[in-house]
């Protein structure tokens, strides 16, 4: 039976790639791979691959076992054809989505833990799919914001919505009336 929390969190993040989905077929790889800011060390491409890669960290822990095991978000692959080819990235967001929705059956509170390196030690810290999730979506949504910061210097025109927190559109939404 799915679980109406997991699917609430999950569906936070399928926003949050839906708005990628959306973009990448729209941007040229020389734009998406432009390095861009004051030291040439951003680009469009860098960061869609890093929330990719953070959302296949926490799959990768969800679905390899029977049991979810310990996530390390630092040792992530770093795929260069993410970061330099925009159809690579829509096929793997699009993958992401299907994968992610299976997810739906875990409860909430599935354990987890999180590997988090402090200097030359590994802190192994407990945590939850959920806890998991909601994190994914605060880390997309803040580099969906350097995304958009991107675009506009690239002169690509993005929704109003492109990058903002699910809890900030709804708040506009109760204001709106």
């Amino acid at each position: 039976m799915p679980s109406s929390i997991t699917a609430q969190l999950i569906g936070e993040n399928q926003h949050a790639l839906n708005q990628l989905e959306a973009l990448l077929p729209r941007v040229e790889p020389e734009a998406y791979q432009r390095l861009l800011g004051a030291q040439s060390t951003q680009s469009l491409g860098r960061h869609v691959r890093h929330v990719l890669e953070h959302y296949q960290t926490l799959l990768d822990a969800c679905t390899a076992l029977a049991t979810p095991t310990t996530l390390d978000y630092e040792r992530r692959q770093r795929e260069a054809a993410l970061e330099n080819d925009p159809a690579q990235a829509l096929a793997r967001v699009k993958m992401l989505q299907d994968t992610l929705a299976t997810l739906t059956v875990m409860p909430h509170d599935t354990p987890l833990t999180l590997r988090y390196p402090i200097k030359a030690n590994e802190l192994d810290i407990p945590t939850s799919l959920g806890r998991e999730l909601a994190f994914l979506t605060s880390h997309s949504v803040h580099h969906m914001a350097l995304i958009g910061l991107l675009c506009e210097i690239l002169g690509i025109t993005l929704p109003k919505e492109f990058g903002v927190h699910p809890s900030t559109l709804r708040y506009w939404e109760q204001q709106a009336g």
